[in-house]
């Protein structure tokens, strides 16, 4: 295998159901907002059954909005999305329960392109083939082998169609109804980019949540259901995907990323949290006004700092491969032989004569960042100096290998977002409040049959 053999715990997983996602925020929001009612607006059952045949070319009709049928085969379809994003890892008592959230979302996503309907907004069939192909090659597949990759997986060409007409038809409306009435004055960007100087070297968080709304009635129900949630993450399940099926924040749509936040942005009850995390750990379920909250924390840097760890390498990777089935007793020679190698290792002169004296492999990188390193191996790199190597790291299966460090190119100092930047995320969070307020009416409004 050539390039850099390095993983990493985790990976992209928001899959089809995440395709489309917003952009990232580039400052922070807090995760609950004073003008923002979580307690209202759903108006649909949290105890939904899903009646009907299990049989997926069945079409049994299970839920009926304003007129518009939802089957029980857009349900599975988009559920299978879910799942595939998750690996499959999914238990069959939390599958139950993501087909009841799958159900909200499609009935929400009906309402919206009802909307854009009615206010004689079009998304074109060649819109959304445009944007089809885009995902499908962000899978380095033709759109052939990517219909193809979806029906293996239970889903169909139809059901992301679906997803992707719904989302630009609900951006065009917003754009049209929401965004021409919100405004951001020059006092606003420049009092925020005042702080941000002020505050320059003070610990920023890169942070993901989920928000469960509840009642005082319903509290015991909303912690045991982010208990299970925070079980499943754990298990492996994505953050990003589960935080686009149920989170209640405005950050649902771009999979919980609140973006980079200070602690006192944050509610005071999350703020002690956030403090005491590790990057990637998540928390337990933080009770809040409203409801309760779990955290991801992603990433910490200083505020305009420079963070070491985007500093870009110029490596040299040695690799020494094990045959199938060797055990642990016939690899450690070979362990052994390479450690004592990376000692006679003088710099990145001659660690391909080193190399070639053991019989192992090298490869050449020169865009790796520190930040995109296993978390591992991170610290190690910070504290090598040019020639070093890193201790031995592999495994049986994957072999041994250990860095050498040719060359670091130290980021430069950051100035911080721009203006322009900062506007338009002070825009982007109010039209997302106008935008829930907006659903809301129409959920009030609908007429919604449940079969």
């Amino acid at each position: 295998m050539r390039g850099l053999m390095l993983r990493r715990g985790g990976f992209w997983m928001a899959a089809a159901a995440g395709a489309i996602a917003l952009a990232a925020p580039i400052i922070g929001q807090t995760v609950m907002d004073d003008e923002e009612d979580v307690s209202g607006g759903l108006n649909i059952p949290k105890d939904i059954t899903v009646f009907g045949n299990k049989d997926p070319n069945v079409r049994t009709a299970t839920a009926i909005v304003n007129g518009t049928i939802i089957t029980q085969t857009d349900v599975e379809q988009r559920l299978a999305l879910v799942v595939a994003a998750n690996g499959g890892r999914i238990a069959d008592e939390e599958r139950e329960r993501l087909r009841l959230q799958v159900l909200r979302n499609l009935i929400d996503e009906t309402l919206q392109i009802q909307e854009a309907t009615a206010q004689k907004v079009e998304v074109s069939p060649e819109e959304v083939q445009q944007t089809y192909d885009r995902v499908a090659t962000n899978f380095r597949k033709s759109p052939k082998e990517f219909a193809a990759f979806l029906h293996e997986k239970g889903s169909s060409e139809a059901s992301i169609k679906r997803q992707i007409e719904g989302e630009a038809a609900w951006r065009r409306v917003l754009s049209r109804k929401v965004e021409p009435f919100v405004a951001v004055s020059e006092e606003e960007v420049n009092a925020i980019i005042a702080r941000l100087k002020a505050s320059k070297g003070a610990n920023e968080y890169h942070v993901g949540e989920i928000f469960l709304s509840s009642t005082p009635e319903t509290m015991n129900e909303a912690s045991a259901n982010a208990e299970r949630i925070i079980d499943q993450i754990r298990r492996g399940a994505s953050f990003a995907a589960y935080a686009r099926q149920f989170s209640e924040a405005s950050t649902a749509a771009v999979g919980g990323d609140l973006g980079w936040v200070r602690a006192e942005q944050l509610p005071e009850q999350l703020s002690s949290v956030v403090n005491q995390l590790q990057a990637g750990q998540i928390s337990q379920p933080v009770a809040i006004p409203g409801g309760y909250s779990i955290l991801l924390l992603i990433d910490k840097r200083q505020v305009l700092g420079t963070d070491p760890r985007d500093a870009s390498l110029l490596l040299k990777q040695i690799t020494v491969n094990f045959p199938p089935g060797i055990t642990q007793a016939q690899a450690t020679p070979k362990v052994e032989a390479f450690a004592k190698a990376l000692e006679q290792i003088k710099g990145c002169g001659n660690a391909n004569e080193v190399a070639a004296s053991i019989g192992a492999e090298i490869v050449n990188n020169d865009q790796m960042k520190i930040r995109d390193l296993p978390p591992q191996l991170q610290d190690v790199m910070l504290g090598l100096q040019i020639g070093q190597a890193t201790p031995p790291f592999g495994s049986l299966r994957d072999g041994i290998r250990a860095l050498i460090l040719c060359g670091r190119d130290d980021p430069a100092p950051t100035s911080g977002p721009s203006f322009e930047q900062i506007q338009s995320q002070i825009e982007q969070e109010r039209v997302n409040r106008r935008a829930q307020r907006y659903l809301r009416d129409l959920r009030r409004d609908a007429v919604i049959e449940y079969r």
